[in-house]
């Protein structure tokens, strides 16, 4: 009999995952379960490009369905996933009907965290995730209306430089003492509340929100300290929950996410899971942790399908990110946390620089606004652990290039 692979979640990496299994050889039948109507689609340009109006909706498509055919890949779309039956090695759909893996992929993506108050169910809060989130949210996203944006992470403040673009008056909230605090140092935080002020944007940072106002639809959002802000639209962008609740009801380990090992396996021989529902072990960090990053999921889809064919390919990859805001681009390589010296290459005056981040003299970190070529020997930088004289990396008559030695 075919050995039939069955993929739920049609986001990044699980249509990764199943491109891999084709292009790689896969003599099995592979079945691609997603729970939203839209065949499998990027979600970075939905706070940038998709919300501004700059690009249709076909053009956030990983794929055509045209292609999902030729590759034989069943893609099956608008269809959710109710329960998995491990003894049985069967999928529960909606409806009753039951579908059995020989090998099952987990690639459930996440969702956005709510906003726990009355009133955030309002017709005019709005999340970021999906396409119809998009579409709801450009009905209201409409020149002069006022704008207010809760949290400082790259959704939020990605919505804020597209709306201050289309004409609207913004503001954002932000309940921690600086922008991006979770995944970036002081000095780009400090960067960025710059350029956002610069462009129009009321900032109210260490500032909770109490209550939202409004009869019908939030026409005030109120901070803890008492404020009153006006709104015509909100969005929230506080962070992202992973599903993980099929793997829970089956018993799979689950922390922050779907624990699996270095080869994106979990404790089920038959199951692995990847992409931003997955704490996966990184090679690179010697440690769990889960990444919400389309690098990430690309990367775990390949070492998954390398899995459910019977090799050992290990996650070593390099973590890596990329946000667009205004004229800039940041792109971000490693992780900052703990590192005990910055060096600071180029202007944030001329919007063009690199921050590195060094522990004991190692480099394992970056942010790079603006300088796409230097970033490339950057993250080597960061990949290969190197070291370097600060000095050294903040004269820019030394080529990065001439420091991998």
């Amino acid at each position: 009999m075919t050995e039939t692979t069955v993929i739920v979640g049609a986001g990044q990496a699980g249509s990764e995952l199943a491109s891999e299994l084709h292009m790689a050889g896969y003599a099995g039948r592979i079945v691609l379960i997603g729970e939203e109507d839209a065949i499998p689609y990027r979600r970075p340009p939905l706070s940038k490009t998709f919300l501004s109006g700059e690009v249709a909706e076909e053009s956030l498509y990983i794929k055509s369905r045209e292609t999902y055919a030729k590759q034989h890949i069943e893609l099956r779309c608008g269809v959710r996933v109710e329960a998995i039956d491990r003894a049985a090695h069967e999928v529960v759909l909606a409806g009753g009907e039951r579908l059995r893996y020989d090998k099952l992929a987990l690639t459930t993506g996440g969702r956005p965290r709510r906003l726990n108050l009355p009133g955030a169910e309002s017709p005019n809060v709005h999340y970021v995730r999906t396409i119809e989130d998009i579409r709801r949210l450009r009905e209201q996203f409409l020149a002069g209306k006022r704008l207010v944006i809760i949290g400082g992470g790259y959704i939020g403040l990605e919505a804020a430089s597209v709306g201050i673009k289309k004409g609207l008056q913004v503001t954002l909230v932000e309940a921690l003492p600086r922008l991006l605090a979770r995944v970036t140092g002081v000095e780009l935080s400090s960067y960025y509340e710059q350029v956002h002020r610069r462009h129009g944007v009321d900032i109210r940072l260490g500032a909770a929100v109490q209550a939202l106002e409004g009869r019908g639809q939030v026409e005030t959002v109120v901070l803890q300290d008492g404020s009153r802000i006006a709104a015509d639209l909100v969005i929230v962008g506080i962070g992202m929950i992973p599903n993980t609740e099929l793997a829970e009801q089956i018993g799979l380990a689950v922390d922050n996410g779907i624990v699996v090992d270095l080869f994106a396996q979990t404790d089920d021989p038959d199951i692995v899971a990847a992409g931003d529902c997955a704490n996966h072990y990184s090679d690179f960090c010697g440690r769990h942790l889960r990444l919400e990053s389309v690098p990430n999921a690309t990367e775990q889809a390949r070492v998954a399908a390398a899995s459910i064919r019977g090799e050992r390919i290990p996650h070593t990859s390099l973590p890596w990110f990329w946000s667009d805001q205004y004229n800039l681009k940041l792109q971000m390589a490693g992780l900052s946390q703990d590192h005990d010296q910055v060096v600071l290459r180029g202007s944030m005056a001329a919007d063009s620089f690199i921050v590195f981040y060094l522990r004991n003299g190692v480099v394992i970190a970056l942010d790079s606004v603006n300088r796409p070529a230097e970033f490339m020997f950057g993250k080597k930088l960061v990949n290969g652990r190197m070291r370097s004289e600060p000095s050294v990396l903040a004269d820019e008559r030394v080529p990065l290039k001439s420091l991998l030695g």
